[in-house]
């Protein structure tokens, strides 16, 4: 069974930032865009397990990240 989480990636002036909403302190950083995805994918593992050996429940996935389009002010 896969769970889908929604995570947010910063560009910072010298890498990129993940973080996971629906679990808090689950954030990673990385030099790209790429290995961002990566670590992020690996910090949510991670949290995932912890939570299983502490037998706490998996929270479910409530928060959704969209892109909106608008137009810049004038």
């Amino acid at each position: 069974m896969s769970v889908k989480f929604a995570v947010v990636f910063e560009k910072a002036e010298n890498n990129w930032a993940a973080y996971v909403p629906d679990l808090p302190g689950c954030i990673t950083t990385g030099a790209t865009l790429e290995e961002t995805e990566s670590n992020i994918r690996e910090a949510i593992e991670g949290h995932l397990k912890t939570l299983a050996q502490f037998g706490d429940p998996v929270p479910k996935p409530t928060s959704v990240a969209k892109e909106i389009d608008v137009s810049p002010a004038a």
